[in-house]
């Protein structure tokens, strides 16, 4: 199989299992429920749960629940997105080729389907048929990287902040490290605590999670100088016209390309000790890397 017809298959799987956990539009308020699933089912590429998947299956062959832990990162991400299209914050017409929540439910409705999958998703890892250990570390974790101290809020804030300020490399790494990187790597983190990882296997799917976020993260900002909005799905160029500090800001291209391909050996690297329990994760981490939109 194709790394194609791999992604397009652990998509539908990942679909199938958002699709049960989340109310049907039909269930009062159905406002709410359609405005949750309106974003969710926008077409998103759902690396993050099929990272969790693969981590979980570089562990073991076989880990329960862990489709619909890898579907709670979902239902963090697509509540981010809502919330960074808001006009209070980038102010974005388009999400995934869509109009986005807000330009569709309206403002109010929007906000409250973000909290309503932020909430969701904890209460997918609550009821979980795992050992309480692994459901308590697994809720966590998922706080702590979507949290204010080092995690997706923390580096909304400090992106938000940093907006017009000159580009500084130190302030860039807090930013990405937090905003995208850390649920990254708790994407790589509940798949291993899922799948009962040992030590030294947690340590090394953390760290992969750790290059591989990064990567993505520089890729994303190498795109929305080179690619159309077309091909983004969203607005292209918002980055330069918001003043954000991005890593072509900092290091111009050529060496974003560089920091981009050296993260992605670093990645690699730590998963040597899995031998071909992970050739998927190396597909993955090229993916990332080589993407276009």
């Amino acid at each position: 199989m194709t790394l194609r017809e791999y992604l397009a298959q652990q998509q539908r799987l990942v679909d199938s299992e958002l699709d049960r956990l989340v109310p049907p539009e039909t269930t009062p308020p159905e406002t709410i429920h359609r405005a949750m699933r309106y974003s969710l089912f926008a077409g998103g590429k759902r690396i993050r749960p099929i990272l969790c998947i693969e981590a979980a299956r570089a562990v073991s062959p076989s880990a329960d629940g862990v489709v619909a832990a890898a579907c709670s990162l979902e239902l963090i991400h697509t509540y981010s997105l809502i919330h960074d299209d808001l006009p209070a914050l980038d102010n974005d017409d388009y999400r995934r080729g869509k109009l986005t929540n807000h330009k569709v439910f309206g403002e109010a409705m929007a906000i409250l389907a973000g909290d309503a999958l932020l909430t969701l998703a904890f209460q997918v890892l609550a009821g979980l048929n795992t050992t309480d250990d692994r459901k308590a570390r697994m809720i966590a974790e998922l706080s702590a990287a979507s949290g204010s101290v080092g995690g997706m809020i923390g580096g909304q804030v400090a992106d938000l902040e940093g907006e017009g300020k000159p580009p500084e490399p130190r302030l860039l790494e807090t930013i990405h490290r937090a905003k995208t990187g850390a649920l990254l790597r708790a994407s790589l983190r509940l798949g291993a605590i899922c799948a009962g990882a040992a030590g030294d296997q947690y340590a090394a799917l953390s760290r992969f999670g750790e290059h591989v976020g990064l990567a993505f993260q520089i890729v994303d900002d190498i795109l929305d100088v080179e690619e159309s909005s077309e091909a983004l799905g969203k607005t292209a160029g918002k980055d330069a016209q918001q003043g954000k500090i991005t890593f072509p800001a900092v290091y111009g291209l050529e060496t974003s390309r560089r920091m981009a391909a050296e993260e992605c050996a670093r990645a690699h690297q730590v998963l040597e000790p899995f031998g071909e329990r992970v050739a998927r994760l190396h597909e993955i981490a090229d993916h990332i890397v080589r993407r276009k939109s």
